[in-house]
């Protein structure tokens, strides 16, 4: 049986990518500089208007979306930023236990996510273009998407919760054998110089582990919204826009993220709905609306939030 042809052609022309990124940079620079000009804990009414803000942008733009390129690309665009955004959640779990190891007060943390947030945006830039070409010119690869897709969300199914331990990680034990590090913070600073030598500071370990963290979980939620839509723009800027929020979304959920106990099974559920959607379509060419995906999607997550608040 010979394999279908991808429609990777992206929507967006160069103008378009270079005009995102911009914007997204101009995003970046007024919240750095006007709005959280000096470190300060973030509280929770502050974390909750942020949180809307993120959410009426992304929605704004697909909006946008819609008007240019017509509703099947804006359903796409919806569709793949909830699946980011719900899949970002699980890091919310690993950046409360980098903070709580490094004991980095609640005043940095933002300085640390924003950072990593700037760093996420060109790392996951460079793995949907690099992906994208991947899928073009090895079409069969959509079917390891896929059956990878399928397989991660059968074990996020079936794997028991249990204790994370930061020291057992490899990131973590590579990272404290390759960088000179200093135990003690040193305000917001990332670097320090000690008798000519340079160290790093909790705060610049914690943003490395935050961003290895951050790649980790890219490598589910890339091929998740690449299963949604074949166009790298629609991929990009949704993943962007889904992360964007990341950060008031942490401090506003960081403290009830044990609460949300059906939320992993929702995940799975929706990885395998993608993953089998994506070998259903390459084995049998059918055409799947991208309205049913945004529905199943949805209405899975909804139903796992649902549940998790619910239970006492």
């Amino acid at each position: 049986m010979s394999l279908p042809m991808l429609a990777l052609k992206s929507v967006g022309s160069p103008a378009l990518w270079a005009g995102f990124v911009g914007l997204i940079l101009v995003f970046l620079a007024l919240d750095l500089f006007v709005f959280h000009r000096k470190a300060h804990a973030v509280s929770m009414r502050e974390a909750l208007v942020w949180s809307v803000v993120w959410v009426v942008i992304a929605m704004l733009f697909a909006g946008f979306v819609y008007l240019e390129f017509g509703g099947t690309r804006a359903v796409e665009f919806v569709t793949g930023y909830l699946i980011e955004k719900s899949l970002s959640v699980d890091n919310l779990f690993v950046f409360v236990l980098i903070f709580t190891a490094f004991k980095i007060p609640a005043v940095y943390q933002h300085r640390v996510l924003f950072w990593g947030i700037l760093s996420a945006l060109v790392l996951r830039a460079a793995m949907i273009l690099g992906g994208a070409v991947l899928l073009e010119r090895f079409h069969w690869l959509m079917y390891v998407f896929g059956g990878f897709l399928v397989l991660t969300g059968l074990k996020m199914a079936w794997q028991k919760e249990r204790e994370v331990r930061l020291e057992d990680k490899l990131a973590f034990r590579v990272l404290a054998r390759l960088i000179p590090a200093t135990n003690t913070l040193d305000g917001s600073r990332f670097i320090i110089k000690r008798d000519g030598r340079h160290y790093a500071t909790p705060l610049l370990f914690t943003l490395l582990l935050v961003e290895v963290t951050d790649v980790i979980f890219a490598v589910d939620s890339i091929p998740a919204i690449f299963a949604v839509t074949m166009d790298p723009f629609i991929v990009f800027t949704s993943n962007i826009f889904a992360i964007l929020g990341l950060r008031s979304l942490y401090f506003l959920l960081a403290g009830a993220a044990d609460r949300f106990h059906y939320l992993k099974l929702g995940l799975a559920v929706v990885l395998v709905f993608i993953g089998g959607k994506m070998i259903y379509v390459l084995l049998f060419g059918a055409k799947f609306p991208a309205y049913i995906s945004l529905g199943v999607v949805g209405i899975v997550l909804a139903t796992a939030i649902g549940f998790s608040l619910a239970r006492k």
